[in-house]
């Protein structure tokens, strides 16, 4: 009998491993900035940000928002190359925000 499920189990196991880990990277531009929006609120709230660096954040997010209402201005749907854009955006903005908030510099009270 266990020849036949080890085999079994290490065949499910292999196809469920591929479709968790692709799974998990991809969100859409909205929970995207959603969950940016809430770790500067955070940072915020637990002093991590200080109020130059939350504006400086905030700033750079309002500019990204407002690309992706030009973006979405001349037909309302992302061509593949402004989605992809908006995503290295995003990405880079979200490096800013775990770099600023792990700089030692808190805000004073």
């Amino acid at each position: 009998m266990n020849r036949f499920l080890i085999p079994l189990a290490a065949a499910a196991l292999a196809t469920a491993i591929p479709a968790a880990a692709s799974a998990a990277p991809w969100q859409s531009i909205n929970a995207r900035q959603a969950s940016l929006e809430s770790r500067i609120t955070q940072g915020i709230r637990t002093g991590e940000l200080n109020r130059n660096e939350a504006m400086r954040l905030r700033s750079q997010f309002r500019a990204l928002v407002r690309l992706e209402a030009h973006y979405r201005a001349s037909g309302g749907r992302l061509t593949q190359a402004e989605r992809y854009d908006l995503n290295r955006r995003y990405h880079g903005l979200s490096d800013r925000i775990y770099a600023q908030k792990h700089d030692d510099q808190v805000r004073r009270y």
